[in-house]
This record gives structure tokens, C-alpha cells and sequence, in this order.
């Protein structure tokens, strides 16, 4: 395995460039009498479960505040709480541990605007150093100077890193223990990363010094520094040089007046590397005036949508919005931010929300969790499959999660459907629980993950998992998937009971028979049938045959020989099986 150099002609920009804005801005703030800053500006009511902090304050407060957060919140994987750490632009001198349903953000235009100056650490204590339900956590635009070199983040699905520079290594599980997905993107890692157990991981338009280690499925789209591919599977590292199209994901911010803002990072294609290396963002900055502030304890599915239907954007403060009825997105552009893991959760077998075909639409940090009363579907987005073209505006799914069964009893036939074109998903967790509360083949009830009708549909981290029928229905034309991670359910009675007509199970990633072009790129699909281990899987992919349909480098694995998956892509690839558990197609 080829070992690299950090690459200091790209390094060096954006640390320099960055420290400076950063300094300029303490300055500015704290030194400078201009008229525009003796009028201090008035930070918004974003409610008591948003932490806000100020380089200010006294160390050991801010540390007793963090501390007290993860200690409440270190185990707490299915509770009501809710928190958003946001860091005024400044140095810190901290060491955070993070726990559930806590995002971490800095408030500067660019990560080296907040120094954390002692780390940030995710670890795995509370299960035994097992990190594979280390989920619902987030850190993005601030960096990171561990103070023993090397930033731990032993996480699997769920748990983002995006926009960060980390000034040292880093380390993806926790002393060997399990960990099994993650997601890091726009980030600048100066050392290495070091994957450990991590059974698979995906990489996005990042920058990095090394990578070492891996399992069975790492994947680097658009990375600058990515390990060496040529011998895939020895090890299994896929490379795809340029990311074909992407919108980063918008972002809270402070201006140098001290006024709110959300930064909207412009649409490009064909890029490799962090798109905060120039002197100058490309993008918008919208006031935070022009968003609704929406509160759990208060608001509705009518007072939000009175909002949206007024013009406004929408942020989620942290909490769990129970909705009777569908949040309507419905005008071009409209960005639905969640800070906190912000959850919606369904209470009358409502859709939770329904996003019009129209351009430019921006969901981000949102987790849909399903109530008990059955919902045809989480989250919609089109009315129905068209013809009309979003390539030029497309609308992004980022950090959006889905939940079914878990933290009580829920229940949707599907997830996500997504009818519009040229949609970009960016890191899509969507879960029927396998553990928790609620959990059973008969108690937490769905059918499909996620059913994609539009065109040119851009998949980047599309983890989907244990949903009865398929897990992934792709009918539209043109997909792109680049890592695809997905399990089938844990939970299965008795093969009789999970029959595709005369075929053992239902394959996790089914593409229509009518589609003649789809691209599927890193993908690792699994069993492990703990129920009832003599259950067996016909094939892990359905796909019909064409010049243009093209799947590469996918891996299924029985996991520690619990079932069997028995052909990999349709009738085609080994038996992952007892004694055999890992079965690979090129």
C-alpha cells in the first residue's frame, strides 16, 4: 500500500488564509469602534437546547457545560434529547466528548475559524468498546488540534464529519472494537487516517495526508491524497477521482457585524479536494431573517407551514416535531436546515414531508423517525415521476436519516420516495431498527427503504438496512450510486416467510427491469439472519443485463457465517456462506 506526504502546496492556503480571517474577525469584533459594530448584533432565539459558546468564556466553564452534555448523553441512544454546540469564532481550549444527538458546528466562514486546542473523541465505553451503535452525532466546520495527535472517532452510520481540518491523525474505531460505516466530506486531514475495524467507510472531496487500513468497502470519491486502488481487492479500496456533480451542504455562520447567517455553497462538477481552499467562498449568505426558527416544544405542522408558505426558509432547532400532518416544501430554493439531529416523527399516519418538483431544494441534518400509525411514506420528494429537468438547480438530500422502530414502536411502507430528477443524496442513513424498542418482523412493519422514479438521481453514501422487501427499488434512468452499504433484516421467521415468488429473499439493491443505464460504484451488502441462520439470500443485486448498467467492486459478506447471501449480482459471484463469508465482484 502506497503511503503519501501531506500535500503542503494545498495545505498551506487554507490554514494560513483561514487563521487569518479568523483572526481578522476576533479583531474586528474586539477591538475595532466603527459605527457598524457599537451596536452589538442580536443573536437569535434558537431555544435552550442550543449551546452557544464565546472564546471568551472561562475554559473550565466551557468544559464543565461539555462535560455534563456527554455525560447525559454518552448512552443515551434512544432518548427525547436534543443538542447543537455552536462555537463563536475564537480558540478553545478543550477536550470534547461527544455523545447521541449532539452536533458540534463552528460559526466562522471557514473551519480554522474555531481552533478546538485538545480534541474531539468518540469512543465506545458505554458498549464495550463495540462502536457499531455509535450513531446521530455530527462535527463540521471547525478544526481539530487533539492533544495527544491523533482525533478518535469510532462511529458507524449517522455520524458526520463535514468541513473540518483536523491538525494531526485519525483514528475510526475504538482499540479494536467494531465500527461499520461512516461519512466524512470537504475535510482536510493533515496525518493519517487510520480506519482500524471499520467494515466500511466512505470519503468525499477531502483532503488527506495518508489513509491505512481496511475491511471490506472504502470508498474515496473526489479525494486528493486517496490510497492506491490498482489491487482492489487486496485492499479494497475504490477510487473515483472526481466527484461528477455536487452543492455542499449549507451551513450556520456569524458574520464580522456578529449577525446570523446561513452560507449556501454553489453547485460544481468534476471536483477533487475541500471546497474552502480559495480566498473567496463561492456561494450566497442568506440573513438568518429569512428563516423561520422553529421550536419542538411550540410549533406545529401548521405554524411551519405557515411559514414556508410565507416565503420563509426553515431551521429545526433540536427536538422531536410530532406532526399531524406533512411539512409542505413547495417554492424553489427553500432550505430546511436541522440543528441537533432534529427528528420529525409522523403521529397520524401522515407523510412527515413533501418537497414539490421544483429547483433548488435543500434538505439537511434532519432525522425522520416513524410513529406508531402506519404513513405510506417519510419523506416525498415530487409528486409523481416527470419529465422536468433540475440539472442545472438540483435538489439536495444531506445528513438525512430515516428511522423505523427503535426508539418506540414505528411503522412506514417506505421511507423515502424520490419522484424528481437529478436529485443529489449525500450521505442517507435509512434504518428499520434492529434493535431498541418496538422491534420485530411483525411490530416495526415497512416494505421498501427507498424507491428513486426520477432521472439522473446522484447517490453519495446511500446506506439502507433490514427493511422486508427490497431494501433500494431504483426505476429511474441514469441513477449513479458511489458506496452503497446495506444489510438485509436481522429478523427473518423462516425462508418460507421471505419469498420473492419462487426466489429465496429479497435482493437489497433491486434496479427495474426497464432501466438501460445505472452506475453503481463500492458497494458492500450483508447477512446476518440471527432468528433463523438456515435463511438464505437468491443474490444480493437484481439488475438487468446492458451495455450500460455497470456495477464495480461490490462485496457481500456473511457476516461471521450467520446465512447466506448466495450469489453476489443476479445468478453471478460466490456464496457468502459459513466457512466462505466474503464473496466479491470486480
Amino acid at each position: 500500500m502506497r503511503s503519501f506526504l501531506p500535500d503542503y502546496s494545498v495545505l498551506k492556503a487554507p490554514t494560513f488564509k483561514t487563521l487569518g480571517a479568523g483572526l481578522a474577525t476576533l479583531l474586528l469584533l474586539g477591538c475595532q469602534e466603527t459605527e457598524a459594530h457599537k451596536v452589538q448584533a442580536t443573536t437569535p432565539d434558537f431555544g435552550q437546547n442550543v449551546i452557544i459558546l464565546d472564546p471568551g468564556m472561562p475554559s473550565d466553564d466551557i468544559q464543565q457545560k461539555l462535560d455534563t452534555l456527554f455525560k447525559q448523553q454518552e448512552s443515551n441512544q434512544f432518548g427525547p434529547e436534543r443538542y447543537a454546540v455552536l462555537f463563536k469564532p475564537g480558540v478553545y481550549h478543550n477536550k470534547i466528548k461527544l455523545g447521541f444527538y449532539t452536533q458540534l458546528s463552528g460559526l466562522g466562514q471557514y473551519p480554522d475559524d474555531v481552533m478546538l486546542q485538545g480534541g474531539i473523541e468518540v469512543k465506545a465505553t458505554w458498549h464495550e468498546e463495540d462502536a457499531t451503535q455509535n450513531f446521530w452525532r455530527s462535527v463540521e466546520n471547525l478544526s481539530v488540534t487533539p492533544d495527544n495527535g491523533t482525533m478518535q472517532w469510532a462511529v458507524s452510520q449517522a455520524a458526520p464529519l463535514r468541513r473540518i481540518h483536523v491538525r494531526g491523525n485519525m483514528l475510526l474505531d475504538d482499540n479494536g472494537g467494531w465500527s461499520s460505516g461512516g461519512f466524512i466530506a470537504d475535510s482536510l486531514i493533515d496525518q493519517q487516517i487510520n480506519s482500524g475495524t471499520q467494515q466500511q467507510w466512505l470519503t468525499r472531496n477531502s483532503t488527506l495526508g495518508s489513509w491505512t487500513n481496511a475491511n471490506w468497502n472504502m470508498v474515496f470519491v473526489g479525494v486528493k491524497n486517496a490510497p492506491n486502488a490498482e489491487h482492489w481487492p487486496n485492499p479494497p479500496y475504490t477510487v473515483v477521482e472526481q466527484t461528477p456533480v455536487m452543492r455542499e451542504k449549507p451551513f450556520l455562520t456569524i458574520n464580522q457585524a456578529g449577525a446570523y447567517e446561513v452560507f449556501v455553497p454553489a453547485l460544481h462538477t468534476n471536483t477533487q479536494g475541500i471546497s474552502w481552499q480559495d480566498a473567496h467562498l463561492q456561494g450566497e449568505s442568506l440573513p438568518i431573517d429569512q428563516f423561520y426558527i422553529a421550536k419542538a416544544a411550540t410549533d406545529t405542522a401548521d405554524s411551519i407551514n405557515a411559514a414556508l408558505n410565507k416565503g420563509k426558509h426553515l431551521l429545526l432547532t433540536p427536538g422531536i416535531y410530532k406532526l399531524d400532518k406533512a411539512l409542505q416544501v413547495t417554492r424553489p430554493n427553500t432550505i430546511v436546515l436541522g440543528l441537533g439531529i432534529a427528528t420529525l416523527e409522523p403521529v397520524a399516519g401522515n407523510v412527515a414531508m413533501t418537497v414539490t418538483d421544483v429547483d433548488g431544494v435543500k434538505l439537511g441534518g434532519i432525522l425522520f423517525d416513524a410513529g406508531e400509525k402506519n404513513c405510506d411514506t417519510l419523506l416525498q420528494v415530487g409528486e409523481r415521476k416527470s419529465a422536468v429537468s433540475h440539472a442545472g438547480n438540483p435538489i439536495t438530500l444531506q445528513d438525512v436519516f430515516f428511522r423505523v422502530g427503535g426508539a418506540a414502536v414505528g411503522n412506514a411502507t417506505h421511507s423515502v420516495i424520490i419522484n424528481s430528477n437529478h436529485v443529489i443524496g449525500d450521505n442517507l442513513w435509512v434504518w428499520r431498527g434492529d434493535h431498541g424498542t418496538g422491534i420485530g418482523w411483525a411490530s416495526n412493519k415497512t416494505k421498501h427503504g427507498i424507491v428513486v422514479n426520477g432521472d439522473d438521481v446522484t447517490m453519495y453514501g446511500l446506506f439502507v438496512e433490514h427493511f422486508h422487501d427490497y431494501q433500494t427499488v431504483w426505476n429511474g434512468e441514469n441513477g449513479a450510486v458511489y458506496f452503497y452499504q446495506s444489510e438485509a433484516p436481522y429478523d427473518v421467521p423462516d425462508q418460507q416467510g421471505w419469498m420473492n415468488g419462487s426466489v429465496n429473499g429479497f435482493a437489497s439493491y433491486k434496479v427495474a427491469d426497464h432501466v438501460t443505464r445505472h452506475t453503481a460504484i463500492g458497494m458492500g451488502i450483508y447477512c446476518f439472519f440471527n432468528e433463523n441462520p438456515s435463511v438464505k439470500l437468491n443474490s444480493a443485486i437484481e439488475a438487468p443485463q446492458g451495455p450500460n448498467i455497470r456495477f464495480s467492486h461490490v462485496t457481500s459478506v456473511s457476516l461471521g457465517g450467520t446465512g447466506e447471501i448466495t450469489h453476489v449480482l443476479n445468478d453471478i459471484g460466490d456464496t457468502a456462506k459459513p466457512g466462505h463469508e466474503v464473496s466479491r465482484l470486480p
